[in-house]
Order: C-alpha cells, then sequence, then structure tokens
C-alpha cells in the first residue's frame, strides 16, 4: 500500500495527482501546514518535517518531483513515463527536475517574503525580483506548448503533473493573468482531466474526514 502524507496545495499535490492519474491504491494522510510546527509527532517520520512524504513499503520519498518519475517508472503501462529509448527523454527529465528547481522555488521564496513571514520581515523587492524570475522562466513553458498540448513526446506525462503545480502555486499568487496565451490555455487543459479534479475533490474530503484544515496553504518548505 502507497501512503502519502499531503497538506492542502502543497507540493505533495504533485504524487497526489499522480497517484489519481494512475488510479493506484493508496492512503491519504492530511496534515496541517506547516506541520513542521502544527504536527510536530510528523518529525517522526520525516525528520525535514515538510510534506510530501511517500512510502510505499521500504521506499520512502520526500521530492515531489522525483515521486512523479517513481509512480511513471513504476507503472509504464499507465503511458505517464517516457522510455530512456525514447528521442524525448532527456526533454522529460529536464522538465522534470526544472518544475521544482526553476519554476516552484521562486514561488517559495514570494510566498515566504510576501505572506509567511511576520510584518517586520516582509520583503517586497525580493517578492518583486523572485516573481519576475518565474515569469521569465515560465517562457520555457509557453515555447513548449505554443504548438503541442503537452510539454514532451506528445503526449501527457508526469512532466505535466511536475509542471502542472508550479501553475497551481503560480494560481494561488495570482499569476495566472500574466501567462502567455498559450500557457493559459495549457493550464486550462491540465485543470479538465479528470485525474486532477479528482486529485482536488480527493484532498478536501480527506481533510474534512481527518479533522485538518481545507484552507489552501502552498508549501514553502520553510
Amino acid at each position: 500500500m502507497l501512503h502519502l502524507h499531503h497538506c492542502i496545495s502543497a507540493r505533495s499535490f504533485r504524487p497526489l495527482w499522480m497517484l489519481e492519474e494512475l488510479q493506484l491504491p493508496y492512503q491519504l494522510h492530511m496534515l496541517p501546514f506547516p506541520p513542521r510546527a502544527k504536527a510536530r509527532w510528523f518529525l517522526e517520520e520525516n525528520p525535514l518535517g515538510t510534506v510530501p512524504l511517500l512510502v510505499q513499503g521500504d521506499v520512502r520519498m520526500t521530492e515531489s518531483a522525483a515521486m512523479c518519475q517513481y509512480l511513471a517508472t513504476t507503472h509504464p503501462d499507465a503511458g505517464l513515463d517516457v522510455a530512456t529509448t525514447h528521442p524525448a527523454y532527456g526533454a522529460y527529465l529536464n522538465w522534470l527536475h526544472m518544475s521544482d528547481a526553476t519554476l516552484t522555488f521562486p514561488q517559495t521564496l514570494v510566498l515566504r517574503y510576501g505572506r509567511f513571514e511576520s510584518s517586520e520581515r516582509l520583503q517586497p523587492q525580493v517578492v518583486q525580483d523572485y516573481t519576475r524570475w518565474f515569469l521569465a522562466r515560465l517562457r520555457a513553458v509557453e515555447a513548449a506548448v505554443a504548438h503541442n498540448d503537452y510539454l514532451c513526446a506528445g503526449r501527457f506525462t508526469a512532466a505535466d503533473v511536475a509542471v502542472g503545480y508550479a501553475l497551481l502555486l503560480a494560481q494561488h499568487l495570482g499569476l495566472v493573468e500574466q501567462f502567455g496565451p498559450a500557457t493559459q490555455a495549457y493550464w486550462q487543459r491540465l485543470q479538465q482531466r479528470p485525474g486532477y479534479q479528482r486529485a482536488m475533490a480527493v484532498q478536501v474530503q480527506a481533510a474534512e474526514e481527518q479533522g485538518v484544515p481545507t484552507t489552501p496553504a502552498p508549501d514553502t518548505q520553510p
């Protein structure tokens, strides 16, 4: 059985979306945000105190983009992986790594220094600079989907899930109107996927059942 530890709309949404796309059985453990402060017991499960935490037997993972690759690779018949022999394999790996290192990272600084720090520690210049950084890096997505429905291999893959979360986080930050037209259309396509819609619904249902607040709290990994 797969176990996923998750906060509403945190980076752990990536593996949750993957699990719903793959329609695998799993157990979802909802946590209040930030778990390192509001669920101290979780430090025994993950010393980082962050989500996601994916557990399957002896496998324990804490990196959301890596989870996307792991789930896609271990369930190849679903078609969300890209084989090493495929011409798009390099692009596929690049998008998986770019999703967090290049697209999510600047947004975490925007969140931290624009919303989550105490008033005396807010940094408007950091917010402005890293918003621009994110939007500049998003040009790569705009170019990739200008003439294609998805990022690589001519089909929906785990790379789209990984990058799609960065777009969801940007939506929470009110940046969607600054997306290019191709990126906006791509984001609309992703949100129409049944797997995405199931993941959005199941996190709210699980939070309500487990007594966890359902207010979106994107993860800054503080």
